[in-house]
């Protein structure tokens, strides 16, 4: 999986629609192996956004959990750490 990716369930506040457009973002990117389409292509690599992205926010408000939400600034802090055990020298 794409590391830019994040998780976007159970977070409290929920994941903004900026959010959920960037993942979709990501994803695109990472099928599509660009960065920046051909401008013959960029009709469709928007529309493939668009659709993940529709698609990503329908299937975050039904999933179901009984685990408390997660605090963002909490996980933020473990992925720093995580970062930067990874990446010290």
């Amino acid at each position: 999986m794409c590391r830019n990716i994040r998780p976007l369930n159970n977070f409290e506040p929920p994941a903004t629609p900026d959010e959920v457009t960037a993942a979709a973002l990501q994803y695109v990117r990472k099928v599509s192996g660009t960065t920046k389409p051909a401008q013959a292509n960029q009709a469709a690599f928007d529309e493939a956004v668009h659709e993940i992205a529709h698609i990503t926010a329908h299937l975050l408000e039904k999933l179901v959990t009984n685990v408390p939400p997660k605090n963002r600034e909490v996980e933020a802090e473990k992925r720093k750490a995580r970062a930067e055990l990874r990446y010290a020298r």
